[in-house]
């Protein structure tokens, strides 16, 4: 078993453990900052290895279409190509393919599509993609899976299921005959969109196959949050407790704080380097806009809770100078302190389940964090 649950809340069902990987043993519950193009935007691999994230995720579909396999094959692979010597997961592209290609076509074959970069034609197969994500060499690959848009009616959720089993299928299969015994881990992905059968039919059916790992998958693409978490609500208790749980593109810090307490161990989300960018920070109060024209004589820090360089050195004057300036510096800064915080949360996170005080983090984090842009 490449996870390993060391002990659960005794309030929640918050769990600690660790998962084993080609590139170092990780700590659950943990968030992987998101590096689409085989970077975390305005960070470098020196600067996550500063705020000490254990892993990078980064993208099949626009790291195969840019720069290519054949560049990322002679560097060693996205490990070599980045810098980056600790632990990367790769998603399938699947859901890139259904929201960013100009044209695509789904069979139960594949996934027929036009890349958004230069409109050229390419065939993506469950097969092909374990191919592909085994050259980019993560420690962590997802399988080519057809994630439901929102709103989504049952007919087309159900089509989802019934083809992403077919393709986790031949996808686990495929695996395996080209895997040796040291290998990748291999997750399946449950959908079915918003119906609670469906949920179960596509939990039992992956399940069944078995994988590595778990994740729920077709969440956070536009439906209500207290819809998104009364899917997890219905998801979680099929999951078993031997593996690791991943609730895919998951999200604002209440979020990963409350998913967190009803069982989830691994998130992805790109909105601190995102809000990075426009000028937005996390912080233990909440997120704020520093950009905005009231924190122009602010001389505090982005964070008074906060020991990142950043908030250790500079103002939030200072930061909003070089943002609304259009500094380059000003977006990196907020940028590095947002992956800071949600590394340093992630740590707490820890921290309170190990002590078995979950219950009271969640509820004092909660009482706390508001939207203050």
């Amino acid at each position: 078993m490449h996870y390993t649950l060391i002990k659960k809340d005794k309030n929640t069902k918050a769990r600690l453990g660790t998962l084993k990987t080609f590139h170092g043993e990780l700590k659950t519950p943990f968030f992987m900052p998101v590096g689409t193009n085989a970077v975390v935007k305005s960070l470098s691999s020196e600067d996550l290895l500063a705020v000490d994230s254990q892993i990078v995720l980064s993208n099949t579909y626009h790291t195969y279409l840019r720069p290519g396999l054949e560049i990322i094959e002679k560097a060693g692979g996205l490990h070599g190509f980045m810098g980056w010597d600790r632990p990367i997961l790769t998603d399938s592209g699947g859901f890139q393919v259904f929201s960013l290609a100009k044209l695509r076509k789904l069979s139960d074959d594949g996934a027929k599509f036009q890349s958004h970069v230069d409109g050229s034609t390419h065939f993506f197969t469950p097969e092909s993609v374990v191919d592909i994500e085994k050259v980019l060499g993560a420690d962590i690959i997802m399988p080519l899976d057809e994630c439901a848009p929102y709103p989504c009616e049952r007919k087309s959720a159900a089509e989802s299921v019934r083809r992403t089993t077919l393709w986790a299928k031949r996808s686990r299969e495929h695996f395996l005959k080209h895997s040796g015994p040291k290998r990748q881990l291999l997750f399946g992905i449950i959908q079915g969109s918003t119906y609670k059968d469906l949920r179960r039919r596509s939990a039992e059916e992956i399940l069944k196959i078995g994988f590595d790992g778990y994740a729920i998958g077709g969440v956070s693409v536009g439906e209500p949050v207290p819809l998104m978490f009364e899917t997890l609500d219905w998801v979680e208790p099929l999951l078993p407790e031997t593996h690791a749980r991943y609730f895919m593109g998951i999200g604002l810090p209440d979020q990963i704080v409350r998913a967190v307490g009803r069982g989830i161990d691994m998130f992805d989300t790109c909105l601190p380097t995102r809000y990075g960018r426009h000028g937005s920070a996390f912080t233990s109060k909440g997120k704020i806009t520093v950009r905005n024209g009231g924190f122009a004589k602010d001389m505090s820090p982005l964070d008074a809770a906060c020991d990142c360089f950043v908030c250790k050195k500079y103002s939030r004057a200072y930061i909003r100078h070089l943002v609304s300036t259009g500094e380059l510096t000003g977006l990196h800064f907020v940028s590095y302190h947002n992956v800071y915080f949600y590394v340093k949360l992630m740590e707490r996170i820890r921290a309170a389940i190990a002590e078995d005080r979950y219950a009271e983090f969640e509820k004092e984090f909660l009482k706390n964090y508001t939207d203050r842009s």
